[in-house]
């Protein structure tokens, strides 16, 4: 096992907020999932600062919503939809050829679109566990074809959105995609602690390989958003629970704050992973969350990732 970073990491101002994030004027962020929730939280504060976003996302009709939504508050954001589906590579790669034609570049990317636990384990467009399609494979393979377009940026950015599952979660190499025996709560952990091993990853990788990309990772503690309603259900016993808890959990809009953090501010830094640190990490101020031994087994990461470049058909250059 080794470090999961290089570089010693020093804590973040724990009451950072919006009013800190520095101006992103002419820089262009790619968020997915923007439509809802965080994601739709990190487009708008973005557009907000000046940045040029694009939301990408399943569905149109929601993606012209939040659109709206977003001007109503923000009348000159520069901000666009565009359709993908992350369980479905050909509609990854659709994407990244659409991007690659129009955009100069992609000064950052934020990994933030998920499914959560869905209770009957279904499979994507490729052929794998739903959740690890969406939360992982399509997001590897995203960002690995949109690095030309990062690396003309001179400062790019890849954010990926972990979660506080990632402290109970395992790779389960012997049944990735939980073929054997489907536990929809072991699946999104997994999906999630890819996610992280991912980020940490693709820094390494980019320290030796010179493509200048900050990778980092956030996780937003336990925020109110639309996660639990598509995925277990809110009549659930998760969802129940949830339920009678959300009072004390993050807005979408403070959930955003550690990855906006991760995307603008000066003081990030490469391989960090940040999160609220009160209560177990499911709110509180912002600091740096904690790494399970799992994400920082570096024999593990480089073993997932030549696995995914073979079940993606992708590779980073």
């Amino acid at each position: 096992m080794g470090s999961a970073v290089a570089q010693p990491l020093t804590k973040p101002k724990p009451d950072w907020s919006l009013s800190d994030m520095p101006a992103q004027t002419d820089r262009i962020f790619l968020v997915t999932g923007g439509t809802s929730g965080m994601g739709f939280e990190d487009a708008k504060a973005l557009a907000a600062a000046g940045a040029q976003v694009v939301i990408a996302a399943r569905n149109p009709e929601r993606g012209e919503e939040a659109i709206a939504r977003i001007r109503e508050e923000v009348p000159q954001a520069r901000v666009q939809f565009e359709a993908v589906d992350l369980a479905d590579l050909a509609s990854v790669r659709a994407l990244t050829e659409r991007l690659s034609a129009t955009l100069p570049r992609l000064d950052g990317l934020i990994n933030n679109a998920a499914i959560m636990a869905p209770p009957q384990r279904s499979t994507s467009a490729d052929g794998f566990e739903m959740q690890l399609a969406t939360n992982y494979l399509g997001h590897f393979a995203l960002t690995a074809q949109l690095m030309p377009l990062l690396r003309k940026s001179e400062a790019p950015r890849v954010v990926t959105l972990a979660s506080i599952a990632v402290l109970r979660g395992s790779i389960n190499f012997d049944d990735l995609q939980y073929e054997q025996a489907y536990n929809p709560y072991a699946a999104y952990a997994q999906s999630k602690l890819a996610g992280l091993m991912l980020a940490f990853e693709l820094q390494r990788r980019s320290d030796a390989a010179g493509w200048g990309i900050q990778s980092i990772a956030a996780h937003p503690g336990v925020a109110v958003t639309e996660l639990i309603k598509r995925g277990p259900g809110l009549d659930s016993e998760f969802g129940r629970q949830w339920a009678e808890e959300r009072e004390n959990f993050h807005s979408a809009a403070q959930g955003a704050l550690p990855t906006l953090y991760a995307a603008t501010a000066a003081e990030a830094q490469g391989g960090a992973y940040y999160g609220p640190i009160g209560d177990e990490e499911k709110r509180g101020p912002l600091g740096l969350a904690t790494v399970p031994a799992a994400a920082q087994d570096t024999e593990a990461a480089a073993r997932l990732w030549t696995l995914s470049e073979q079940l993606t058909g992708v590779r980073f250059q």
